[in-house]
């Protein structure tokens, strides 16, 4: 996902440093962006400088990372593209009332939360595109400005956001990851069968 969402951000003009439990890891992410100078590399717990930060890791590594960086996060907009799946990919981590961007937002105070990105895959995020239509990104938060500010990025980079709404309704966003993720592996595994 730090490729697709990285590839869509660099065709969209803007700069983008890719962090990594290793940074040999996060290099390779960058080369794959083919971005020049609009993309670094760094290592996970290198100093955050950007205004926006994307979480493109899985739910227990973003909550890893939340509680890693703490202030850091203070008054940055942070995009939780988590679908908190168990270990059988046949539901949600999180509890009935609640989500995975929720229990981000509650550890990360101070930051401004916004749940974009999981109803996508990487490999459709690289194009932007899938049969020549954007790909629609839906996007939840409580911050307006933060919502603008991520559905700008998703324009800037070819796609269409889609304002589903305040924070709450990442639970429903992260139900349908999980609904596509499945129907994508049904739809994969009838595939192979032929």
């Amino acid at each position: 996902m730090a490729r697709g969402i990285g590839s869509r951000l660099v065709s969209g003009g803007h700069r983008v440093t890719v962090l990594g439990k290793e940074v040999e890891a996060a290099e390779e992410a960058v080369r794959d962006l083919d971005a020049g100078d609009s993309a670094i590399a760094g290592r996970s717990g290198d100093p955050i400088a950007d205004d926006v930060v994307v979480l493109a890791v899985y739910f227990p590594d973003a909550m890893a990372a939340v509680e890693q960086y703490g202030d850091q996060l203070d008054g940055k907009v942070v995009v939780d593209i988590t679908n908190p799946v168990n270990e059988t990919f046949d539901g949600l981590v999180t509890p009935p009332d609640g989500s995975a961007a929720q229990e981000l937002a509650a550890v990360a105070s101070g930051a401004r939360v916004v749940k974009a990105f999981n109803t996508t895959f990487a490999n459709t995020l690289r194009e932007g595109e899938v049969a020549g239509q954007p790909l629609d990104v839906f996007l939840a938060g409580d911050d307006e400005d933060a919502k603008a500010t991520v559905a700008q990025l998703a324009e800037d980079g070819g796609l269409r956001p889609v304002d589903a709404g305040p924070l709450r309704r990442a639970r429903e966003l992260e139900a349908a990851g999980l609904l596509h993720m499945s129907v994508q592996g049904r739809s994969a595994a009838a595939s192979a069968a032929r």
